[in-house]
């Protein structure tokens, strides 16, 4: 199970985690996937420079004065996108120093992840990364070669690739590549399966949540799924529900956010209005 996170480290990684969305929506794949590759590569910086990590980590110090710091070490390796999620997670308050090596990988994560609803591989990632985690979980011996980290990272990655083969999509070996170079003393079993959960998180993203009083047909349905697109910049898939008490229009979920067209919802709306 994932490992729980203090409400600053939480608040901090919500906050950062809508700013990658943001970013998401109008990039590209190999915009993402390059993104992806430098967070991880500042997620494994982090990891191994402990007192850098710390004065990244330090909410005593001045926001800006980490941000420069930031900027000065790794401002020449990174596009200017990752750049500047790198210099926001400087500015957030954490909970404890090896919180920004968490963030940064998750960042890296859902980027990696977002590739796949680009590519429309959700589901099979998904997939993937539930059986591979069932498979470390029933081989041992294979987990311990992978997390051993007293054996050189390459030499970890080269006998996963091994293992996977051919088998599995690129993102979903791109996921598994960075949990193996980096453990972190974690459980790859259960970072597998976190990883399956953080794909389907992604899926339900992209998944509009439909409630409307009469049945849509095909069309209408279509024609909704190519609108929602074109305003959230991604593929959308439909789940409808039937609601008699709407009495009319639709209101329509994707992710977090409700857009309420029914006429139920503009009568609640009115109501509210009138002077008590």
């Amino acid at each position: 199970m994932a490992r729980v996170l203090q409400p600053a480290t939480r608040e901090a990684l919500a906050a950062l985690t809508e700013r990658l969305d943001a970013y998401v929506d109008g990039a590209s794949a190999r915009e993402l996937t390059a993104t992806a590759d430098e967070l991880f590569a500042v997620a494994r910086f982090l990891a191994g420079e402990r007192p850098v990590q710390r004065l990244l980590a330090d909410g005593a110090s001045p926001a800006e004065s980490r941000v420069e710091l930031v900027r000065s070490l790794l401002g020449r390796q990174l596009s200017e996108p990752t750049l500047d999620l790198v210099s926001e997670l400087v500015r957030k308050r954490w909970s404890a120093s090896g919180d920004v090596v968490t963030a940064a990988e998750t960042l890296g994560r859902q980027a990696t992840v977002a590739v796949a609803e680009r590519n429309g591989s959700l589901d099979e990632v998904e997939d993937q990364l539930f059986r591979f985690g069932r498979i470390l979980a029933s081989e041992p011996e294979l987990t311990g070669l992978l997390a051993d980290t007293t054996r050189p990272g390459d030499g970890r990655v080269e006998l996963l690739d091994q293992v996977l083969g051919d088998r599995v999509y690129p993102v979903t070996a791109s996921l598994l590549r960075q949990t193996v170079r980096m453990p972190r003393g974690r459980h790859l079993d259960v970072v597998a399966e976190e990883l399956a959960e953080l794909a389907a998180a992604r899926r339900d993203r992209s998944v509009a949540k439909v409630r409307t009083p009469v049945e849509l047909t095909s069309q209408q349905e279509s024609t909704l799924a190519d609108t929602l697109g074109r305003i959230y910049g991604r593929p959308i898939s439909l789940q409808v529900e039937l609601d008699r008490d709407l009495l009319g229009g639709l209101v329509v979920q994707v992710g977090g956010e409700v857009i309420d067209g029914s006429v139920a919802g503009r009568l609640a709306a009115a109501r509210r209005s009138l002077p008590s």
